[in-house]
């Protein structure tokens, strides 16, 4: 299997570089995090105009037609930015949510906005007890005569503070766990009924607990058939969770990159602490760690955009999510353990990396869950 880049995407990945070099440096970042808004709108249409928001959209509703391989070198470069703009949550989970189904009037109201920067999206799928279970969906989705009633709560979403829709999963026939009875809806986020908890998770994300209360929404809102949600989610789930295997890539050579300058400037014994072959070793270490993961981030992203069965695809998924998990936390943790007790001070980038690369590795699934899942598969 080929791992390079072809023409296109190089001239892809070298815009995105040059963007995030020039106007999203770490200071900058940090700016970005302690805004109330917890990403910059700026900046959101700054990707907007390089085309990043529309690559992944049908070209016959304002997108490219892009796949999972083609954002590789963009969700490396958001993974090394550490960006928190809310990219995953609108273009990797939600849109593509409606992009596989949707009606087509869904996909032309939905698609040209998010397309132009005007509409954030944020998909609402976890909740209590739920553990990393996209079966475990309790809240209710009631039928009336002009549409749907949805009553529950949704935790941890991500980007809901600055989301204007959110797809939000129902169960509107069977009990909780079952696989049948799911629906999607798209739900306005300042709908009557709809609360929102807010607060920023350890990497700086923001997120909210929502919650449903009588919330009322049309017939046109359902995406997809309806009971029949649950392979469409799990599909997307794994086309999202391909995606940031390749931003922990990003993020993983940032952290080798940190850690090799440290190594080469600290000094001891009057010589740079790199010269101590234990520290060469651990560095070899985290550089064979990164290699793995880019190969099995690169492997899951081609699998998502061609393997048809489903099986196969969750396999395959798995395993670079086994690898990706076991390389973030590895690499994390050394690079904060060479940097000493200075690589946890929030004015280390480092450090933020290491909180991104902690998250990443329970994102969609721990190791443990998706071990268990490759070998049930």
């Amino acid at each position: 299997m080929n791992f390079d880049y072809n023409e296109e995407q190089q001239l892809l990945a070298a815009s995105i570089r040059r963007f995030v070099d020039k106007d999203y440096g770490f200071e900058s970042r940090r700016k970005i995090i302690a805004s109330r808004d917890g990403y910059s709108p700026a900046i959101w249409s700054t990707l907007a105009h390089l085309g990043v928001l529309g690559l992944p959209l049908p070209s016959e509703f304002g997108g490219f037609g892009g796949g999972a391989v083609d954002l590789l070198s963009v969700m490396e470069a958001f993974g090394e930015a550490l960006v928190v703009e809310p990219f995953f949550a609108t273009v990797a989970l939600s849109a593509q949510l409606i992009a596989r189904g949707g009606t087509p009037a869904q996909k032309a109201r939905v698609f040209p906005a998010v397309a132009r920067g005007e509409l954030v999206l944020a998909f609402a799928q976890i909740e209590r007890g739920a553990r990393y279970d996209l079966a475990h969906v309790a809240t209710r989705a009631r039928r009336t005569s002009d549409g749907y009633v949805l009553d529950g709560e949704k935790r941890v979403v991500l980007h809901a503070p600055c989301a204007q829709c959110l797809v939000v999963s129902a169960r509107t026939d069977g009990e909780a766990a079952q696989p049948q009875g799911i629906s999607l809806f798209a739900v306005d986020a300042t709908a009557p009924g709809v609360t929102l908890r807010r607060y920023r998770t350890i990497d700086a994300m923001p997120a909210a607990d929502v919650s449903l209360h009588g919330v009322k929404v049309g017939t046109d809102a359902l995406i997809g058939a309806e009971n029949e949600a649950l392979p469409l989610i799990e599909e997307v789930v794994d086309y999202a969770t391909a995606l940031v295997c390749a931003e922990a890539v990003g993020a993983i050579k940032s952290a080798n990159d940190a850690t090799l300058e440290y190594l080469k400037t600290r000094r001891q014994f009057g010589v740079p602490i790199g010269s101590f072959q234990a520290l060469q070793h651990r560095m070899v270490d985290m550089v064979v760690s990164y290699e793995q993961a880019k190969s099995m981030a690169s492997l899951a992203c081609a699998t998502v955009d061609g393997e048809r069965d489903p099986a196969r695809r969750k396999r395959i998924v798995s395993a670079a999510k086994v690898r990706i998990a076991d390389a973030c936390r590895q690499v994390s943790q050394e690079a904060v353990q060479l940097h000493g007790g200075m690589g946890m001070s929030d004015e280390m980038k480092v450090s933020h990396t290491f909180r991104r690369l902690t998250m990443i590795a329970q994102q969609f699934g721990d190791a443990d869950h998706h071990l268990e899942r490759f070998a049930r598969t």
